[in-house]
C-alpha cells in the first residue's frame, strides 16, 4: 500500500526530482520501509517537511524482504530503504544496489491481543504456546518470505521448543492457522481488532502505537537482548533469496533495524539530508524512541568504510 504525505504528489510527473531550488532541497523522496515503521515515520516525514516545505515524501510500507524486491527485481526508483531487519539490506542490496547499512533502533517480539480474545483473562508469559494451540484459537502471522516479523516469528517458535524443553512446540506452532498468514504483521492489526483472530505475534513498538493488549515473552525468545545472540542464533530459517529459486539463512539474533541510502537514488541529496534528520538524536530518533523503538545509535557496521562521511557519526567500525 502506497503512502504519501502529500496526496498530489502521485500527479506529478518524475521531473519534479530535478527541480530544485538554489540553496534548498527538493523534488520527491521516495522511501521504501518496514510496515513497524509506518507510525514513527509519518511523523519524522511530517517534521522534516516542516523545515524544508520544498520536498514531497512518498513513502510505501511492506514487509522489508518485499521491499527490497522490488528494488532488485521489479526495479522501482527508490531512495531510502529502511529495514525491519539490517540483514535484509546486508543479504539482498549489497554490493549490487548499495555499498552500506547503518544500524539504527531496536525492538522485541510480544503476542498482541483484544479483551474479546478466547482466553485473554488466562495468558501470560509462561502458557502462550498452550493456549495458540488450543482448537478453538486462532493465531495470526506475517509470512516470512516477505517480512522479517515473519521469519522471526519462525525463529522465536524455534527458540521456544529449547527454551521450553518442548521438541514438537515449533512444528505444532507453525503448522496451525497458516490461512492467517498475511505479508506484513501491520495487515493483521484490523483482523485482531475485528475478533477474525484472537492473537498475533507482533513488534511491541507496534502493538504499543495501536494501543494493543500485549503478552511479554521470556528474554531468552523474544530477540530483545544482544547479551543472548548466541543463544538466538542456535534457530535459523530458510527464505527466499534475491533471485527466483535462491534461498538465504537468516539465524536468530537481536532485533535491530537498519536503513541505506540506493545507489541508483533519483534524489541523493534530499535522502542525505533525511536520513541526518532520522538518525539524530533529537529530531528523528527522539521520535523513534517515543514510539517504542530506542536507538542504537552509534552501532558497529562492516560497512563503515563505505560510509558517506556525513554519516559516520551515526555508525562505529569497531
Amino acid at each position: 500500500m502506497l503512502l504519501v504525505t502529500v496526496i498530489t504528489a502521485s500527479c506529478r510527473n518524475n521531473d519534479s526530482r530535478q527541480e530544485h531550488t538554489p540553496g534548498k532541497i527538493s523534488g520527491d523522496l521516495i522511501i521504501f520501509h518496514a510496515g513497524s515503521l509506518s507510525v514513527p515515520f509519518q511523523q519524522i516525514a511530517d517534521s522534516f517537511q516542516s523545515i524544508h516545505p520544498h520536498v514531497n515524501i512518498l513513502r510505501e510500507a511492506a514487509g522489508s524482504v518485499a521491499c527490497a524486491r522490488k528494488i532488485t527485481e521489479l526495479n522501482k526508483p527508490c531512495d531510502i530503504m529502511a529495514s525491519a531487519d539490517y540483514q535484509v539490506i546486508n543479504k539482498l542490496l549489497i554490493p549490487e544496489y548499495t555499498d552500506w547499512a547503518i544500524k539504527f533502533a531496536s525492538n522485541e517480539m510480544v503476542i498482541a491481543y483484544e479483551n474479546h480474545s478466547r482466553y485473554s483473562d488466562q495468558i501470560h508469559e509462561q502458557n502462550w504456546y498452550k493456549i495458540l494451540n488450543k482448537e478453538d484459537v486462532i493465531y495470526g502471522r506475517s509470512d516470512p518470505n516477505s517480512d522479517p516479523c515473519g521469519y522471526r516469528t519462525v525463529l522465536l517458535a524455534d527458540l521456544a521448543s529449547d527454551y521450553y524443553d518442548l521438541p514438537e512446540l515449533k512444528a505444532k506452532l507453525l503448522a496451525k492457522d497458516n490461512e492467517y498468514i498475511r505479508p506484513k504483521e501491520t495487515d493483521l492489526i484490523a483482523l485482531l481488532q475485528t475478533g477474525s483472530i484472537d492473537y498475533m505475534f507482533i513488534y511491541r513498538s507496534v502493538a504499543q502505537q495501536h494501543q494493543l493488549k500485549y503478552v511479554s515473552l521470556p528474554d531468552s525468545i523474544n530477540l530483545k537482548k544482544p547479551e543472548l545472540t548466541s543463544f538466538y542464533q542456535t534457530a535459523e530459517v530458510e527464505i527466499h533469496g534475491n533471485k527466483p529459486g535462491s534461498v538465504i539463512t537468516q539465524k536468530g539474533e537481536p532485533m535491530v533495524y537498519g536503513v541505506t541510502i540506493c545507489r541508483a537514488a533519483p534524489n541523493k541529496k534530499t535522502a542525505m539530508k533525511f536520513l541526518e534528520y532520522l538518525l539524530s538524536q533529537n529530531s528523528g530518533m527522539k521520535i523513534m524512541e517515543m514510539n517504542g523503538q530506542p536507538s542504537v545509535i552509534p552501532a558497529y557496521t562492516k560497512t563503515y568504510n563505505k560510509l558517506p562521511d556525513e554519516l559516520r557519526k551515526f555508525a562505529n567500525n569497531k
